[in-house]
């Protein structure tokens, strides 16, 4: 187990833990939690051996294997494939004892060092990291592209890969979820339920933390404080124990106020100074409750815009992509354009010979690449849109394409009269300029925008954005990804739009900033069209989907749980294509682990031919033939059915029983009696793992049961 006991820890001068002491027992899945700034990270750097405790004692088994995700970018030329798999240390020590028994030649140690590669399993290793690779998102085409070949952010996560690749009894991770989509996002937490060791996980993503987590470490002004549950859970037992504190403080302070006043009113006189002497003493020896203090939380809302034209804009028989040779976007800030009788303003993007012909665009040219046809959608004022999607499907190409960043295709955008379009992408970090400060970026912006405005009003509008100070002249270079994010967020209020586009605009901002923009968002009355992996965020914001797949857009009718069971119907899916795809290619590729894993290279799977008719039979043939096939049904179903309802009876009691554990670790113990509970907590989890996973191999069973009783009938 890892142990820390009166540890401090300091970064310069500033104490970030303060005498902490905590127990985290072998295989539990821990959340940490905390403001930025708090020390979560420098947490991460006392487990990982990147710093040594400055008091106290902290133990953790030396022989644990660690992993980690490298936070620098991967240089190199190496193939995808071959990159994650170097990530398995265990193999590659196997791999160099056996190098070396050849060199020497030493027969002996060639048979163990081939010993060691067995035990490493060097015989599905390939597969493994495939799965990874492809799980994380990337195509079956891709995997072995050069590495150096994909994006900053592919990259990354190919380093995650590269991490889980590692065998490991302690796994850490800082922000895993930051490059990923929707899709992969469910497949990482679908691996994350089945590793074995001890994880301690840094995220933002509440439903991610929820999903995964079963302890919830949190650091506040020096302590850190272990909670029994997910962050759901811990959110609900501080906010009870802040309340608690708070009253206890409150009637603490009105007994130090009445013995107060007892010694003001009678300390001069001699018949009462005794009784007024014993108050005092009282006062002194009394043990000092402190006060509930809480960081103010951030707070914005964005202006109310200047029009709300409707519709917003109407995308006619349109396809998007990329060109060869890109024709010129439109600037930025929002222009009046031309309108007509009806009070549309065509896109500037259009050429404008072709919009005066309502024609399409030229044909498409050799080199072009179309993501997305036939897309025809209507924008209303006031919707809540979120929109869905596996990575490379087109979720940015479409949102780019309507904020003016890249022309259509072909096809039409008409926009309504007036439409001011505030648009954060997930480059739009990179925009903003290093060396300037968050004054100099909103003086340039209100120069383009709202040229009466003063420079004290810039100020205390940043001062909303909690840039505070100094740091109204602070590089923006030097500054964390949350305060960058900010500072775009403060820009985007500043021009008063009406259509919100956010491509993934939580990507850098810490839990309070997330629920502060979904606030904002909820007030917002304009309208929005939101891309993103935080699913509490689309929860809280959006009312309606649309689903991008496959080459168009289609609205996707349900909610996020319904989008996730679409994702398990599509995971099957691909195994199929798959399973034809590595057969011609001879790529071993573990299928039966990608299980939620979805459609990422728009592949389009083969449909099930259609079944060669049968002779029509009598009725009364019919019915017992139907009958023959219910009972042959029921008879391979019912054990089954009943071994699934005791799992789920058995799951039901062991939530139960972890719920009362999970509470009594939230209340002083002896340390013998925390560890039998968290070894109870552990042998539970480790049950109803197993049960999950038979309670899911007999809904396969029975539903392949009934897919076959109904192809019979």
């Amino acid at each position: 187990m890892i142990t820390l006991r009166n540890v401090t820890l300091r970064r310069g001068t500033k104490v970030l833990l303060d005498q902490a002491s905590v127990t985290l027992n072998p295989g539990e899945k821990v959340g940490l939690v905390g403001r930025n700034g708090a020390g979560k990270s420098t947490l991460f750097a006392l487990f990982n051996g990147g710093l040594h405790e400055d008091g106290g004692d902290f133990f953790m088994p030396a022989n644990w294997r660690m992993g980690q995700v490298a936070q620098h970018m991967p240089e190199t030329d190496q193939p995808a494939t071959a990159f994650v798999l170097d990530g398995d240390t265990r193999l590659t020590e196997a791999q160099a004892v056996l190098a070396a028994a050849e060199a020497s030649g030493d027969g002996e140690a060639i048979g163990h060092a081939h010993a060691l590669l067995q035990d490493a399993g060097a015989h599905d290793a390939k597969a493994r990291a495939q799965t990874l690779i492809l799980g994380l998102g990337f195509k079956l085409n891709e995997l072995d592209n050069p590495v150096n070949s994909f994006s900053g952010g592919w990259r990354m996560r190919l380093q995650l890969a590269r991490a889980l690749m590692c065998p490991s009894d302690l796994l850490l991770l800082d922000e895993p979820t930051n490059h990923l989509d929707l899709d992969a996002l469910v497949w990482l937490e679908g691996w994350l339920k089945r590793y074995e060791g001890t994880m301690i996980v840094i995220s933002h993503d509440r439903e991610f933390l929820d999903a995964i987590t079963r302890v919830t470490l949190h650091i506040d002004e020096g302590r850190l404080t272990r909670y029994g549950g997910n962050y759901s859970a811990f959110e609900e037992l501080r906010a009870q124990q802040m309340l608690l504190q708070q009253q206890a403080y409150s009637k603490q302070q009105e007994r130090m106020a009445h013995l107060q006043k007892f010694i003001d009113r009678f300390k001069a006189k001699a018949t009462k100074a005794k009784q007024a002497q014993s108050r005092v003493k009282a006062l002194e020896r009394m043990e000092k409750i402190a006060p509930v203090l809480t960081a103010a939380d951030f707070q914005f809302e964005f202006r109310e815009p200047l029009n709300l034209p409707n519709p917003m804009l109407a995308i006619r028989d349109a396809a998007f992509g990329y060109r060869a040779e890109p024709i010129p976007a439109r600037p930025v800030v929002v222009r009046e354009a031309p309108v007509d009788e009806r009070g549309f303003a065509n896109s500037a993007t259009v050429m404008a010979e072709q919009l005066a012909r309502g024609e399409l665009l030229p044909d498409i040219a050799p080199g072009d690449k179309i993501i997305l046809t036939g897309v025809s959608r209507s924008v209303m004022a006031g919707q809540r849109i979120g929109i869905l999607g596996a990575n490379g499907q087109g979720k940015s190409t479409l949102v780019k394409t309507i904020a003016r960043e890249m022309a259509p295709m072909a096809g039409r955008i008409t926009e309504g009269k007036g439409l001011s379009i505030g648009y954060f992408a997930q480059q739009e970090l990179d925009v903003l300029r290093p060396d300037d400060n968050p004054l100099e970026h909103m003086v340039r912006l209100a120069k383009e925008v709202s040229p009466q405005a003063r420079e004290q009003e810039l100020r205390n509008f940043l001062g909303s954005f909690r840039f505070i100070g100094d740091m109204v002249a602070q590089p923006v270079g030097t500054m964390s990804g949350g305060e960058k994010a900010r500072l775009v967020l403060a820009m985007i209020v500043w021009q008063r739009p009406n259509l919100l586009l956010l491509d993934e605009p939580t990507n850098h901002l810490d839990l309070t900033t997330r629920e502060a923009l979904a606030m904002a968002l909820n007030e917002f009355e304009g309208t929005v069209m939101l891309v993103s992996h935080d699913r509490a965020l689309l929860r809280a914001v959006c009312d309606e989907f649309w689903l991008v797949a496959r080459g168009g857009i289609e609205p996707f009718e349900g909610d996020l749980d319904d989008y996730q069971r679409f994702l398990l119907d599509e995971a099957k899916r691909l195994r199929e294509a798959l399973k034809a795809d590595t057969a011609a290619s001879g790529v071993n590729i573990s299928v039966a682990d990608l299980s939620i894993q979805t459609s990422a290279n728009g592949q389009n799977y083969p449909q099930n031919s259609p079944a060669s008719p049968t002779p029509r039979l009598n009725p009364a043939e019919q019915r017992k033939l139907d009958a023959e096939r219910r009972q042959k049904l029921a008879n391979t179903t019912r054990a089954w059915r009943k071994e699934l309802e005791a799992a789920d009876a058995r799951m039901q009691a062991i939530h139960t029983q972890q719920a009362a554990l999970e509470d009594a670790l939230t209340r002083p113990m002896a340390p013998a009696e925390m560890a039998t509970t968290g070894k109870t907590l552990k042998e539970l989890a480790d049950e109803l793992e197993t049960l999950e996973m038979r309670w899911l191999e007999l809904g396969e069973l029975i539903e392949q049961a009934e897919a076959e009783h109904a192809a019979a009938a």
